[in-house]
């Protein structure tokens, strides 16, 4: 038998394999046109990079054509008369704006402007949250901020709103930077164009709580997130989009190396592996696939370019209190730092001096009216920069400390440090990563975009994961960055167990871990993080119908509950890395007598030439093994109980991932030679569970409906706001058009009436007015329209009258040329008819005297041979075909009819009375009135009469193009003929000049037609 993958099938479910090509051949369609983006997610700023048809991994462009955008939002107030910010009225929204804008407004609006939220996303109810949020205030000492319990994150209360307003939580103001990127992309995606799709990169370190709370601001901003990729992971990614590695297969070693990612909030470090290897292609062919492999990572989560930024405030702020002006007045140091408008002022300007600093020795720094009054200038050195940043330094080399260790290599071992992040291009940063045991400069390199490669990487990615795109085939796969468990009640002991550990693989071949329970009625059990060396609860599974799902196995199929297992496949998810419960079942063996065989199922495979039961589960085996990693089973009976240590669970790698779910495996335990078999069975019923998050308080279905409801009502505020304002630009715009119109009134003197220009005026003063008053954009656009209204009738008067005579003569000309052309037609169809008359004449005599000359040559040869009458009818057919010439129809003369003359003759006829009456009647108007000959009507009258013309042309030149083949074909006829005269010549025949009459009348007939032409 031919193996599955080349068995021939029948021709009879072609039709069926056709149809369901074809529905996938529409789907693929659809999905053709979709794009996808990926997502940098930094603290200080957000990248994006769109992949659409067309656009392959193209940097998203902010409004004012930046590559990246700062992360920040802010809420501009409205004001009053006398410029003092005021509240909108609730239902209302202000006026909102993002990055560079949002910041700008820090000097007036230090507490509208909400920058750098990332440090603030999904943190625990802990004295860690008080930190963190406390840390924000205290750079941020005008932003109000607060961590609510009950809603489990950080809310912001902004004065532009009324007081009644509810505060805005963390990921709704993250949910509005990562929508006003998401509209960005649609933009440059081209108009209609909608984006969806993202994956977001984070740091390793994220928890549960935090993740869910990237995914949720992602949800409220209207993107599905495909999958969360750890940034070194992600940089990986982009090093190795353009590289090909060792084949592991051929005994090479993988190549290692170390993504040292230092941003503006934290610092990691993560070891990449890469390599090649030989995997199952299609059918018996192999394919070489690059994977990239996470196997260690190291993090500090408050060590970046923050923290250097912070000393270089505090230097500023001591020397600014020793200025004499300064302490005269008695200006403390926490008066200084809890002013929101010049702490914005000092971390602006330390950030540039430390970027000064990674290339000069030395900077200054000045500052008018720091405080009214006081200016203050600064100077700062690299070594002194460096010896007040001393205390980080030793932190730098821990990251990648950490990474080594859980990885079991050593620097010697890694091939190239790969620098990324805005702060390793802090010198002592690099110097200190020079110095590490094992390290070198030589090591350091820069072989990727140090901003962008993040999001390349996660940009491509997202192509992978998306059926729009075929790209390089890179397996890759991430580590947990924490061990996780379950743990459930056994009776009443709480028991627990490490299913997870720290390292543990996610993604490309991440174990699957079956846990089979003794539990034979509904119960629930949760699975948990362990963070920093405490229980951290993600997800309670609840069972709902174990309970009748036992009573059917044992009522419907004998079995006994004592035989029964209830299992669960658990895993480490692809999309966020969280632990998740895949599938539920419970199962027992029973037993069954059956036919030998096969069963239908496998008769109607095979037919469709698909393979038998066990070929297919043989290959479903190689693909689940070489995709989706192995199942490793775990009885829960071997669970320690609560005060026992957390310890891995003993398993066995199984070589079936669904050998507690399939319902079809079984044993035969009878001959092969008997007609009926015993065979054992898994009769499974699956699990309905439920499963909801744990950790931070997940907002109920009700409130993420009212975050969704108010955030689009902002961005129909937004939408509104824009359209009035172009409403007002357009509408100023064309006021300035207005009066350079009044001012040169002798442009406009001959179309326009003194009373007319005199009300122009007018609406002019009245619009000016508008424009400092408040409107409406319908408003605006009613004014707009009302004063063109007034001066277009009138500008569009001086085109026509500009424009009219040029177009009038060419119309004329136009109407002389078909004047000509209908004269020439009327030649050609009189000649036509001529020749028509002639050639049949001619015709007719030639006949006369064929017939003549054929029963004179049958009379001599009917003595020399026996007679063939069929040869002879047909040599006589034949010679009467070569010898008659034919006209088939008038066109042979002419491409012309009388129909066609008509035709023309009325359209021009038509086209000249039009311009006749129509200038008759513009010769009596005057200049300001409305013309009653317009240039689009001309133009209308020249398209009738060309259309008509370009048909009779192009008839003309088909017609020649014909004539050309059929003269060339008819001349070799006349040729052949002229031959076979001259042999009966010589041989003494006596035929009359037939040939020559004939080669008069084709000549007559061609100059005819050459003639015809040449007038054309």
């Amino acid at each position: 038998m031919l193996p599955p993958g080349r068995r021939r099938a029948s021709a009879f479910p072609t039709l069926p394999l056709l149809l369901c090509l074809s529905l996938l051949l529409l789907t693929s369609t659809a999905h053709a046109a979709g794009s996808v983006l990926g997502l940098d997610f930094g603290t200080q700023h957000l990248k994006a990079a769109l992949v659409k048809p067309g656009i392959p991994l193209e940097i998203v462009l902010t409004k004012d054509s930046k590559r990246k955008e700062l992360a920040a939002v802010a809420f501009k107030p409205q004001r009053d008369a006398q410029n003092h910010p005021i509240p909108v009225q609730p239902g209302a929204f202000p006026e909102r704006v993002y990055g560079s804008d949002a910041l700008a407004l820090q000097g007036r609006f230090p507490g509208e402007v909400f920058p750098n939220l990332k440090p603030l996303l999904g943190l625990p109810w802990s004295g860690t949250a008080h930190a963190a949020v406390e840390a924000y205030t205290a750079r941020y000492p005008a932003v109000r901020a607060e961590q609510v319990r009950e809603l489990g994150t950080t809310m912001f209360k902004s004065s532009a709103f009324a007081d009644t307003e509810m505060p805005w939580s963390v990921e709704e103001l993250l949910a509005m930077e990562l929508a006003n990127m998401r509209r960005n992309a649609e933009v440059m995606a081209g108009e209609g164009a909608a984006v969806r799709d993202v994956v977001i990169t984070v740091p390793p370190f994220y928890t549960a709580d935090e993740r869910r709370a990237i995914g949720r601001a992602a949800a409220l901003a209207g993107l599905e997130v495909n999958a969360l990729v750890s940034d070194g992971l992600a940089v990986g990614l982009d090093y190795a989009k353009s590289r090909t590695f060792p084949e592991v297969a051929k005994g090479e070693r993988p190549e290692y190396h170390l993504v040292f990612d230092m941003g503006a909030g934290s610092t990691t470090a993560t070891l990449l592996r890469f390599q090649a290897r030989s995997v199952k292609d299609v059918g018996r062919f192999n394919k070489t696939v690059q994977e990239v492999a996470v196997v260690g990572t190291g993090w500090d989560r408050t060590l970046g370019g923050d923290n250097f930024n912070q000393v270089i405030v505090n230097d500023y702020v001591q020397k600014f209190l020793a200025k004499p002006a300064v302490k005269s007045r008695g200006i403390s140091a926490e008066e200084i730092t809890s002013n929101g408008r010049l702490m914005s002022r000092l971390w602006k300007e330390a950030e540039r001096a430390r970027q000064i600093l990674s290339a000069n020795t030395e900077t200054s720094s000045s500052f008018e009216e720091l405080l009214p009054d006081v200016d203050f200038r600064a100077q700062l050195t690299r070594a002194d920069f460096e010896a007040l940043t001393v205390p980080f330094t030793a932190r730098v080399a821990k990251p990648i400390h950490d990474a080594l260790t859980a990885a079991q290599l050593s620097m010697a071992d890694v091939d190239s440090i790969i620098l990324f992040g805005g702060a390793v291009r802090t010198p002592f940063v690099q110097r200190a990563l020079e110095e590490l045991p094992g390290s070198s400069t030589a090591k350091l390199r820069s072989n990727v975009n140090a901003d962008e490669a993040a999001v390349f990487g996660a940009a491509f990615k997202a192509a992978g994961l998306s059926p729009s795109f075929k790209v390089k085939e890179i397996r890759d796969s991430d580590i947990a960055g924490y061990a996780a468990g379950m743990k459930y009640l056994d009776g009443e002991k709480e028991r627990r167990q490490q299913l997870f550990g720290t390292g543990s693989p996610v993604g490309h071949g991440a174990a699957t871990k079956q846990v089979t329970f003794k539990d034979k009625k509904d119960f629930q059990f949760e699975l948990y993080q362990v963070i920093n060396g405490v229980e951290r609860a993600v997800t309670l599974i609840q069972t709902e119908n174990l309970t009748a799902s036992v009573n059917e196995l044992e009522k419907k199929f004998g079995c006994e509950v004592e035989q029964m297992a209830t299992k669960f496949n658990i895993k480490l998810s692809a999309v966020d890395g969280l632990p998740e419960v895949l599938t539920g079942s419970v199962s027992c063996e029973v037993e069954e007598v059956a036919a030998r065989g096969g069963s239908v199922g496998d008769t109607v495979k095979d037919w469709f030439g698909f393979g038998g039961k066990k070929e297919q589960e043989a290959l479903k085996e190689d693909h689940e093994a070489e995709v989706d990693g192995p199942t490793e089973a775990v009885e829960a009976s071997t669970l320690s109980d609560t005060s026992s240590q957390d310890s891995e669970a003993t398993s066995t790698v199984t070589t079936s991932s669904s050998s507690g779910t399939s319902s079809s495996s079984s044993s035969s335990t009878t001959s092969s030679n008997s007609p009926t078999k015993s065979t054992k069975r898994i009769e499974s019923i699956p699990l309905a569970l439920s499963q909801s998050a744990q950790g931070n308080p997940q907002p109920a279905p009700a409130e993420m409906h009212r975050m969704r409801d108010r955030l689009a009502a902002f961005e129909r505020s937004d939408r509104a706001r824009y359209a009035h304002e172009e409403a007002l630009n357009a509408l100023e715009s064309y006021t300035y058009s207005v009066r350079d119109f009044l001012a040169n009134p002798e442009e406009h003197e001959d179309v326009s009436t003194v009373a007319q220009r005199e009300e122009i005026a007018a609406k002019l003063e009245h619009t000016r007015a508008f424009l400092e008053s408040e409107s409406t954009g319908g408003d605006v656009w009613e004014e707009l329209e009302g004063l063109k209204a007034l001066v277009e009738p009138i500008r569009r008067r001086k085109w026509e009258a500009m424009h009219r005579p040029e177009m009038v003569g060419k119309l004329k000309r136009s109407l002389e040329q078909t004047e000509a052309f209908v004269e020439m037609m009327k030649g050609q169809l009189r000649h036509a008819s001529e020749a028509r008359k002639k050639a049949a004449e001619m015709t007719a005599a030639s006949s006369s005297s064929q017939s003549a000359t054929v029963a004179e040559r049958d009379n001599d040869l009917a003595e020399l041979e026996e007679p063939d009458t069929a040869a002879a009818t047909h040599a006589e057919e034949g010679d009467e075909e070569e010898l008659l010439p034919k006209y088939h129809s008038p066109a042979d003369f002419s491409p012309y009819t009388d129909l066609d003359l008509d035709e023309l003759e009325s359209t021009k006829a038509a086209v000249a009375s039009w311009l006749e009456e129509k200038e008759a009647a513009q010769e009596a108007l005057a200049g300001h009135e409305s013309p009653a000959l317009k240039v689009a009507e001309i133009e209308e009258q020249a398209a009738r009469l060309s259309e008509v013309m370009t048909d009779l042309v192009y008839r003309k030149m088909k017609q020649e193009g014909a004539g050309k083949g059929k003269g060339k074909k008819e001349g070799v006829k006349s040729k052949r003929a002229k031959g076979e005269g001259k042999k009966k010549e010589k041989s003494g025949a006596t035929a009359p000049s037939s040939s020559a009459t004939m080669s008069v009348v084709e000549a007559e007939e061609t100059g005819s037609r050459t003639k015809g032409h040449d007038e054309l």
